[in-house]
This record gives structure tokens, C-alpha cells and sequence, in this order.
């Protein structure tokens, strides 16, 4: 029995490569919810003949984003809360290799913080940072990005409850930390960092429309039933006292 042909029009016709920093105690909803949004309409999503995306292949960007999940070894992730994960490769590995990343995704934890990150963790962040299009922080991944020094002179926030932890710690580096946002982008478009957990969703959004439009971000954000907030409209910062 032949195979149900595969409409052309889900061909992309550029592929985004993005690269999940998953490291003990990371929140998955910090990168699992970006991921629905920005991992939906990957190249294998497209490629299934079944694939819901046929049903809605008239919102689908022309470009494809492939995610990987990396980790500092092969071996499970144990998480905070949550099933385990397993990575698709090593920083090492990816190093080693040479491969570049488009898009760099830091998510945060309970003990997210450059003095908990893995060495290879940094290294790879560092090596990458360069070549990479885009950087993107979730929650306290601002504080592991810190650590690397590619936030020296740069905007950011991060989660509003460990905000005066963080901004303690960092206080000699050159960061202007923005107490009441849901999302921070810098100027260049390269780094973007978001507030709590689910504040990575709209970062997600945002960083989607940035790339491919208003109209196809908001159709794909309905397809997942998502409400979102602007940068913005950040709540969390009063309630923690920090406006």
C-alpha cells in the first residue's frame, strides 16, 4: 500500500536549529511550553502524512525550527518536577563536532545559577553565543547566562521572586536588570529573556512573531489555545515588591 502523499506546501524552505540547555532540577515547563509553540511545526511534524499541521497548513510559517536537547551526558535528566529526560546529545559532544545552533534556549530551575551549571554547560554557551541568531532565557536561565558574561551589557529579567537574589549576585556585572517585565528584548533582537516558568510562553510568542508575523503567530497560538501577555504586563513584579 502506497503512503498518503505529503503536501509540498509543508516543505519549509529554511530550518531554524535550536538547541534545549537541560541540565539536574530544570524546569520543564520553562522550555516544554516554548517548545509546543516553537517545535510545532518542526521538519518531522511536517513530514507525517497524519500530522494535525495539515489541517492548518495555511498558518504555518515557511521555515522549520528542530530542536535538540542537550545535556552535560547522556544519562537522564531528573528534573524538579516531572518524568525524566533524555537528552539527544552532550555539550561535549556538540563542541567537539563543531555544529552550530540558530537559536540557544536556557530554561531555569530551583538551583539554576552559574555556580551550579556544569562546566561543559558554560563552554558550549560560550562557543555558541557567536554564531548563534538568537538566545533565549527562561526564568532563572538570565542567572546561568550571567555567568558566562554574554549579558554584560545588556537588558534582561528573570523570575520576580528570586529577582533581588539574582540582581545581588550579579551586581558587579554590567546588566541592566528590568524589574517589571514579562519578557526582555535587546535592541539587536539576539537575547531575549523572560520572567517566570510560564512567562516563557509569551516570550515564545513574541519571539515568533518577531520572526515570522503577527498573523502567523497569533493563528498558531490559537491552535494551542494559548492566551499571552505583552512585554509589558508583568503583575509578578508588584506582587514581589519590586515596583
Amino acid at each position: 500500500m502506497s503512503s498518503i502523499p505529503v503536501n509540498s506546501s509543508l516543505t519549509a524552505a529554511k530550518t531554524y536549529h535550536l538547541a534545549v540547555c537541560l541540565f539536574p532540577d530544570v524546569t520543564i515547563l520553562d522550555y516544554q511550553g516554548p517548545i509546543e509553540l516553537l517545535g510545532g511545526f518542526s521538519t518531522d511534524l511536517r513530514a507525517k502524512p497524519d500530522s494535525y499541521l495539515h489541517k492548518f497548513k495555511q498558518y504555518l510559517p515557511s521555515f522549520a525550527i528542530d530542536v535538540e536537547y542537550l545535556s552535560d551526558s547522556e544519562d537522564a535528566v531528573i528534573p524538579s518536577a516531572g518524568p525524566r529526560v533524555l537528552p539527544t546529545g552532550t555539550y561535549e559532544g556538540v563542541m567537539k563536532a563543531g555544529k552550530q545552533f540558530d537559536i540557544l534556549l536556557i530554561p531555569g530551575g530551583p538551583t539554576a545559577s552559574p555556580a551550579h551549571a556544569h562546566p561543559s554547560l558554560l563552554q558550549f554557551l560560550k562557543q555558541q553565543a557567536p554564531g548563534a541568531k538568537h538566545i533565549l532565557t527562561i526564568c532563572s536561565g538570565s542567572w546561568i547566562l550571567a555567568g558566562t558574561g554574554l549579558l554584560d551589557g545588556k537588558k534582561a529579567t528573570t523570575n520576580k521572586m528570586l529577582y533581588n537574589i539574582i540582581t545581588v549576585h550579579t551586581k558587579d556585572m554590567n546588566i541592566t536588570w528590568i524589574p517589571k517585565a514579562r519578557y526582555v528584548v535587546n535592541d539587536d533582537k539576539k537575547i531575549w529573556t523572560s520572567s517566570g516558568v510560564t512567562a516563557g510562553m509569551d516570550l515564545a510568542h513574541a519571539f515568533l512573531e518577531y520572526l515570522a508575523g503577527h498573523d502567523t503567530a497569533d493563528k498558531l497560538g490559537m491552535v494551542l489555545e494559548m492566551s499571552y501577555k505583552q512585554a509589558g504586563d508583568d503583575e509578578f513584579a508588584a506582587i514581589h515588591g519590586l515596583v
